[in-house]
């Protein structure tokens, strides 16, 4: 066993009487090592409850006959820092995340690993920590939170109350039903309800294996879903008793290799998953070691139909919804009627194929999960843009968008998500402007800052579809309408987007995945010849070590020393 470098032999004594300090016991030292990596916080409405999650999975580890060791990763609640400084430290959070679950497997030689996540970075970051130990790894999350309801029966969640701010700025509503929304749109513990960047990650490690059947739509704090995490920990358990020969075979880079990236992208692009997922499945495919590039998800998005549409796509419709209609085993059965939409050969961490795990998966509910035959839209509901303004590319999430796919309009330029907020309401956002917020890229930021309330104030202010925004930051998995994140090279790096002028044009044409400003090349060069990057002055010393090491969004925003 792995763990045998801390517990055998006479040389490993004191590693020994360290252990049965910590109530380690003589007959456990010829079992196998579990590290249970628990990411619990109480401020995260996911992860409040996740310490009682952990009580679980040991409980059953432990009856399994393997010794768990639970530590603890850090965590952001991307909705309660968005929309100040706070929202700078969430994607650095993710490295965070990652390094820590390397640090404490690694120095104690555990032999395998069960990952409790649920919520935005902190799903990637433990899949790219597990990556680099690459030991066997179950993941198992807390589940999604139950949709809330208005007191008229109205289906609301969380990017409900974000837009109900525009609207009442709009005038639209009134304080009382500002108040009805903030109080009912998260009524429960959990990540929140629609396909938002935790249940999107959530989703996706189900369509790479990593995860049991169920782990991206079973509702948290329900019996069923403490019923996964006993599965859960027998399975680990299961792994880690066997000969070293099988056990090589489940290691998380054996699970999650080039199939497996290729699944994720695809079930994504049926489900119409949040933009950040290319951010994260690109830094995670590094820690992988498969040679995935940007511009493949176009040719993923041109195969696979979007076959489920749910909130912020298609409010009524949420992870729970979903559940019933057959869950993500239903949206990859069906996905496997054209094809390679989907690479049934891959292994699971459960031991069978995908082709065998999603067998007689049949959609439940056709109004909730389309067929391959009658889809939303033929095409994924994400694309990548090329052109002058995104030469190494921007993300767009299509199955948000409210108006017209074709766009041209007029750029209205902030430095700022701060200044673009007070902008949009103070009216300076107009019928048939291009919002640009730059400064906000991995560098920028620094950390790359999600949008929602801009495009919340967007969607509540009644200009959803007469509008386009354009950013080198990013977005919130509950944003919608035509909002287009990631452009990169990003303005601090000298992106055109830090050349731009109020009043230029810009030229939007999604189906073609053209970003274009409509500049010549003298132009561009004049601006190029004196232009000088915003540098937003940092006190923060670890932002300041992230904005040296990170790259751009078109390479995951991961950290390079190199």
């Amino acid at each position: 066993m792995r763990s045998d470098e801390i517990k055998i032999g006479a040389i490993r004594a004191p590693h020994r009487s360290l252990l049965r300090a910590t109530g380690v016991k003589e007959e456990d030292f010829n079992k196998p090592f579990i590290g249970v990596a628990n990411s619990f916080i109480e401020i995260i409405p996911g992860h409040y409850f996740l310490d009682k999650v952990s009580d679980i999975i040991k409980d059953e580890i432990r009856k399994a006959g393997c010794v768990p060791f639970e530590f603890n990763t850090i965590g952001v609640d991307d909705g309660i820092a968005m929309g100040h400084d706070g929202m700078l430290y969430s994607l650095p959070s993710r490295e965070i995340i990652a390094n820590s679950i390397e640090t404490v497997m690694n120095a104690h030689k555990l032999d395998a690993m069960i990952a409790i996540p649920n919520c935005d970075k902190i799903v990637p970051g433990m899949i790219m920590g597990a990556l680099r130990v690459n030991v066997p790894t179950v993941f198992v999350s807390g589940g999604p939170m139950a949709k809330g309801y208005k007191k008229d029966g109205t289906p609301i969640d969380l990017a409900t109350a974000f837009e109900a701010v525009g609207k009442f700025e709009a005038g639209e509503i009134d304080a009382d039903e500002l108040k009805d929304i903030e109080c009912n749109a998260c009524p429960s513990g959990g990540s929140c309800s629609g396909m938002f960047t935790a249940n999107s990650m959530n989703t996706l490690m189900e369509a790479m294996g990593i995860a049991l059947a169920g782990n991206g739509t079973i509702l948290a704090l329900t019996k069923e879903r403490e019923e996964l995490y006993r599965k859960a920990a027998r399975r680990i358990c299961e792994i880690a008793l066997m000969n070293q020969e099988s056990q090589e075979k489940f290691k998380i880079q054996n699970i999650l290799n080039e199939k497996a990236v290729y699944n994720a992208f695809a079930v994504d692009m049926a489900m119409g998953g949040s933009s950040n997922t290319v951010l994260h499945m690109l830094a995670i495919a590094r820690e992988a070691n498969v040679d995935f590039k940007l511009e493949n998800i176009n040719a993923i998005s041109k195969r696979v139909s979007h076959i489920a549409k749910i909130s912020p796509s298609l409010t009524t419709v949420h992870m729970q919804d979903i559940d019933k209609a057959g869950g993500v085993s239903a949206v990859m059965h069906e996905m496997s009627k054209r094809g390679d939409d989907i690479l049934l050969d891959n292994l699971t961490i459960t031991g069978e194929s995908i082709k065998e795990r999603i067998a007689g998966s049949e959609i439940k509910d056709t109004n909730i999960i389309h067929t391959v035959e009658n889809p939303y839209s033929q095409v994924g509901g994400l694309a990548i843009l090329y052109g002058n303004l995104a030469e190494q590319g921007a993300v767009i999430k299509t199955a948000g968008i409210t108006g017209s796919r074709v766009f041209t309009g007029t750029a209205v330029c902030f430095n700022s998500q701060d200044d673009a907020i007070k902008g949009i309401i103070d009216g300076k956002v107009k019928a048939g402007n291009v919002v640009v917020i730059r400064y906000e890229g991995p560098k920028g930021g620094p950390g790359m800052q999600e949008m929602l309330a801009p495009t919340s104030l967007i969607m509540g202010m009644g200009l959803g579809d007469k509008v386009a925004l354009i950013t080198d930051g990013r977005f919130s998995g509950a944003t919608r309408g035509a909002s287009i994140g990631h452009v990169s090279p990003e303005a601090a790096e000298g992106g055109l987007i830090g050349l731009l002028e109020d009043g230029d044009e810009i030229f939007i044409d999604v189906d073609n995945y053209i970003l274009e400003a409509n500049l010549t090349f003298e132009e561009i060069a004049e601006r190029r010849d004196n232009f000088v990057p915003f540098i937003k002055p940092l006190t923060s010393r670890w932002l300041k070590q992230y904005r040296a090491l990170v790259t751009n969004a078109s390479n995951g925003a991961v950290l390079e020393a190199e």
